[in-house]
């Protein structure tokens, strides 16, 4: 993972995916409507809600225990139990997707997962394939 930047547009954070096998930036724009998490990897552009930070952590730390990433693109089936799936579910806290860009609002996992760690709010698996997370203990 790397992880420079302050996580603004000007200087956003550079990360890997969680297998470590691509680099993208990211950052907060607490002025988009809603609040958005910035995806950039090369040119494509992805956008996530901003709250799913605070909420994907809280649903880890209720979870307790590692749970798959589930990795997959929009319109793709993903399997049940993963942190994919709950970024999708209907249950969740905005009732849906947190991706705000239709035909880029899958890959949630693969994405926001690393950020999550790097806030400090996880941890997250790096091997080639079959990653989880759990929520960071709060020492």
């Amino acid at each position: 993972m790397i992880t420079y930047g302050d996580g603004t547009a000007e200087d956003p954070w550079r990360l890997k995916t969680p297998p470590g096998s691509s680099e993208y930036q990211a950052w907060r724009d607490a002025a988009a409507d809603p609040p958005a998490l910035v995806v950039q990897v090369g040119k494509t552009r992805l956008s996530y809600r901003l709250q799913a930070l605070e909420d994907a952590a809280e649903m880890l730390r209720r979870r307790g225990d590692w749970i798959d990433l589930g990795n997959a693109d929009e319109g793709k089936p993903v399997k049940q139990g993963t942190l994919e799936a709950w970024a999708r579910d209907e249950g969740n806290p905005v009732g849906g997707y947190y991706g705000l860009r239709k035909g880029y609002r899958g890959r949630f996992a693969n994405y926001v997962a690393p950020v999550l760690e790097l806030l400090g709010l996880a941890e997250l698996e790096h091997k080639p394939r079959g990653n989880r997370i759990r929520a960071r203990d709060p020492d």
